[in-house]
């Protein structure tokens, strides 16, 4: 297995939400929204920025209020690092858009 996915794949690691142009609970909505999210691992050297693709059924918003910026939002999706398909896992604060997340090697 690749280095760096089995090194995010081992316990939990810190993330944020990678947004652009701006940083706001609003804009990571709107991505969760579309389907497509940015993660990004803060822990590797430079920083991994990963896109997934949102799985709606694994993921959960029922703590999360947007509008106020207040809880979290637990996202899972799906991806291909290094040739390694993997599930992706984030638990994203909306106040901080920081969190704690890690990597889920996929079988296939």
């Amino acid at each position: 297995m690749n280095e760096l996915v089995q090194r995010l794949s081992q316990g939990n690691h810190p993330v944020e939400a990678s947004l652009r142009p701006e940083r706001t609970a609003t804009a990571l909505k709107e991505s969760i929204d579309r389907g497509y999210v940015h993660i990004k691992f803060t822990s590797t050297q430079g920083g991994t920025d990963l896109g997934m693709q949102l799985d709606r059924d694994a993921s959960n918003l029922t703590n999360a209020n947007f509008e106020q910026q207040t809880g979290s939002a637990h996202l899972v999706g799906n991806l291909t690092l290094n040739y390694v398909k993997v599930k992706c896992i984030a638990d994203i604060d909306l106040n901080t858009l920081a969190g704690t997340g890690h990597l889920e090697p996929v079988e296939v």
